[in-house]
């Protein structure tokens, strides 16, 4: 595993229920295209998991 993962909101969160949007803002997320860095741990993996058709996820 990486140490932290690059995440990219790529789609908007207009329509997206609000525990879906929810996860994207705790994951630090604001505006389409804003990427953000996290630690590589379990609960960022599966808040990435909960909103994966929103985010790009990338290894740094």
């Amino acid at each position: 595993m990486a140490n932290k993962l690059a995440i990219t909101l790529t789609r908007s969160v207009i329509g997206r229920s609000k525990d879906q949007r929810a996860t994207v803002q705790a994951l630090g997320l604001r505006k389409t295209n804003q990427t953000v860095e996290q630690q590589d741990n379990e609960a960022i993996r599966g808040m990435i998991n909960k909103v994966s058709h929103l985010v790009s996820v990338k290894e740094i």
